[in-house]
């Protein structure tokens, strides 16, 4: 009676075993599915402030707008951005009226957030400025208030990103706002499933919207100011 007895222990070791090992796979297969993130910050220019030549147009930019030798104080409110394109999650399509989220690929943040973050690294940059929104810096007004609007901003994977940006900036305290437009259909490049070109041109959006801001910053700059307008 003893060998089959230690057979069956063997035999029911072994199964545990297996279900064991089955176990620690399936368990390998779910890590294995979980979401990526994504931002639009330049990883390179995050870690350290580049020159504002290094930024595609800046060197059009007038002698005032890329001058480091005193901060100028900015403040860049969050994006108004369509309330479908209002979550974390990346969504691609809207040429054609359809849109999907993504649940597998999102935004470090919701979007209206990452933009305003990913567009204020940049105009500090080009500018050499202080983004003073939410810092608390008791004594400090901002010399320009910079808001923007996502009206658009469509993605097929694989083929193309089209955006249209509203922006204002207005210089503070006189009141004195200069309007703009940022339109852009660029490549996205990649195989069709693949959302990193997606985010790449998505990036571009908000390195040329920055440049069209920091264009009218430097123009606004340039003009005298006037009195203060009383309410």
């Amino acid at each position: 009676m003893k060998g089959p007895l230690i057979l069956s222990r063997q035999l029911r070791a072994a199964m545990f075993a297996t279900a064991c090992a089955g176990t620690l796979l399936l368990g390998g297969c779910a890590s294995s599915s979980e979401p990526r993130y994504y931002t639009l910050a330049h990883g390179a220019e995050a870690g350290a402030a580049l020159p504002a030549t290094a930024v595609p147009g800046a060197a059009a930019l007038p002698a005032a707008a890329t001058s480091t030798s005193q901060p100028l104080w900015i403040e860049v409110a969050p994006a108004r951005v369509p309330e479908r394109l209002n979550r974390q999650q990346i969504v691609i399509g809207g040429a054609d009226g359809r849109v999907t989220p993504l649940d597998m690929a999102r935004w470090s943040a919701p979007l209206p957030d990452e933009w305003r973050d990913a567009l204020s690294q940049r105009l500090q940059i080009v500018l050499g400025a202080v983004d003073v929104y939410q810092q608390g810096l008791s004594g400090v007004q901002p010399l320009y208030r910079i808001t923007t609007e996502v009206v658009r901003l469509d993605a097929q994977p694989g083929a193309r990103v089209g955006a249209t940006v509203n922006w204002t900036v207005r210089r503070l305290p006189d009141g004195r706002t200069l309007a703009g437009r940022t339109q852009a259909e660029l490549p996205a490049t990649g195989s069709g499933d693949d959302v990193a070109g997606v985010v790449a041109a998505m990036r571009q959006v908000v390195a040329d919207t920055a440049t069209q801001i920091a264009a009218g910053v430097a123009s606004l700059q340039a003009e005298p100011a006037t009195a203060s307008r009383r309410p």
